[in-house]
């Protein structure tokens, strides 16, 4: 009993440590991508449209995600989570290295910012393939009745690699000047990436295989083809885990990503203060994710999900007056509940996604339904709040927006059984009984 607890913390440390690096490159790139991106790459633009295009090459990698999702699924149902684990985040840390020592376009022209946009789309395959293995494994070792706290650490990393990103660009921004800043010192933060990710991989390679996708293999019950036999046996799983994620995706980069632009270009904000904000919000959901992933295994998935919704498709309301006031109490404030919500719904969501699927299928499913969902989400989240603040000059069509994809994920929460007690086995409940 005392090994399989250790081994079940050895992997749960393995997939934080591997997700908060994996997010750490990522949000490098949307964070640079407000703040640099627009004037190194698109410096021909005016700063809307080259702010606009910046985050158009960010949603490349939301575009790759679902494909990442499909490939490294179909593999991490075929032949184990490890492997699968150990490439995704190699694969990630070499694109984000590259993309710290990519010149700029006045150095190599209209290649700049096409080499840009391949090595988000390499950034956006890692991602794809990491988060359904991180969670999938922290799910599968361990107590089946702490699925909702253990699959919640993957989650952390989300902050955690916010926190790293963000900490070390208000660092910079702080001790540099706006020409050094974005001369060279946007690039250190990327270079850095080639260094932990050797951390993660060292980590990783250490870990053992999940039990359950090893059971699956003594039987020989391995799916020939994941993801056809998803679309084919589980139609309902994935539309559920497709819609249950829109909305908070839209939410968080609304309340995280938007944010930087509004402050900076609307408000005449310095940058500093937006990512200090946000820094300070993410930091305490590294607290609150597993707390809610916790709370998730004692009243079930959907009501602490919904409580997230809820809350969130009120606070947006109160966000933006917030920032308007251009006061960092009120800023910081504004970002700490918005992400206080969006915990609610995040600690839960990596275990209500992955018991939709069964043991053979899940490495898919997962990722499929959580991929796919990014590009209606994330992905266009930023680029759709700009425009539409440019078309009606109001921050009342922002929180509208908001507004109206959460109400899609309550819809994808209302579709779907409670999956607190299903056996993952099985696929099916309840789980058995324990003395």
């Amino acid at each position: 009993m005392a090994s399989s607890i250790q081994q079940t913390r050895r992997v749960i440390l393995a997939s934080l440590i591997g997700t908060s690096l994996e997010w750490y490159d990522f949000f490098l790139y949307t964070a640079a991508a407000a703040l640099v991106f627009g004037k190194l790459f698109f410096p021909t633009l005016d700063p809307l449209n080259a702010t606009l295009l910046a985050f158009t090459t960010n949603a490349v990698a939301f575009v790759a995600r679902p494909l990442g999702g499909i490939v490294f699924g179909h593999f991490g149902d075929r032949a184990g989570r490890k492997t699968v684990l150990v490439v995704t985040l190699l694969l990630m840390g070499i694109a984000t290295f590259l993309i710290g020592v990519l010149p700029g376009y006045a150095s190599i022209g209209v290649a700049a910012p096409i080499l840009l946009a391949t090595l988000r789309f390499v950034q956006g395959l890692g991602l794809g393939g990491e988060w359904g293995g991180a969670v999938i494994m922290s799910m599968e070792h361990g107590d089946s009745r702490r699925r909702g706290f253990n699959a919640s650490w993957p989650q952390v990393g989300v902050p955690a690699g916010y926190v790293l990103a963000t900490g070390m660009l208000t660092v910079l921004s702080f001790t540099l000047s706006d020409q050094a800043f974005l001369s060279w010192g946007w690039r250190i933060p990327f270079l850095l990436s080639g260094v932990l990710v050797l951390v993660g991989l060292w980590v990783r390679v250490k870990i053992s295989e999940s039990p359950l996708f090893e059971e699956v293999e003594q039987k020989g019950a391995k799916a020939r083809m994941p993801l056809i036999e998803v679309l084919r046996t589980h139609p309902r799983a994935l539309l559920s885990a497709f819609t249950a994620r829109i909305g908070v995706d839209v939410a968080f980069y609304t309340f995280t990503a938007y944010i930087l632009v509004y402050l900076t270009t609307v408000l005449g904000v310095h940058r500093s203060v937006g990512l200090n904000a946000v820094l300070v919000g993410s930091a305490l959901q590294l607290a609150l994710i597993p707390l809610f992933g916790a709370l998730s295994d004692r009243v079930g998935r959907r009501p602490v999900y919904l409580a997230g919704v809820v809350g969130a498709a009120i606070w947006v309301f109160v966000f933006f007056p917030l920032l308007n006031t251009k006061s960092f109490p009120m800023i910081a404030l504004a970002v700490v509940v918005a992400l206080v919500t969006h915990a609610a719904m995040y600690g839960p969501q990596a275990a209500f996604i992955a018991e939709l699927f069964t043991t053979r299928l899940r490495y898919s499913g997962a990722s499929m339904g959580y991929q796919v969902a990014g590009i209606f989400g994330g992905a266009l989240a930023p680029i759709i709040a700009i425009k539409l603040f440019d078309v009606y000059g109001t921050t009342l069509a922002v929180s509208i927006y908001v507004l109206a994809a959460l109400a899609v994920t309550a819809v994808g929460l209302a579709i779907a059984p409670e999956t607190r007690d299903l056996d993952l086995a099985t696929g099916s409940g309840p789980l058995p009984q324990t003395a």
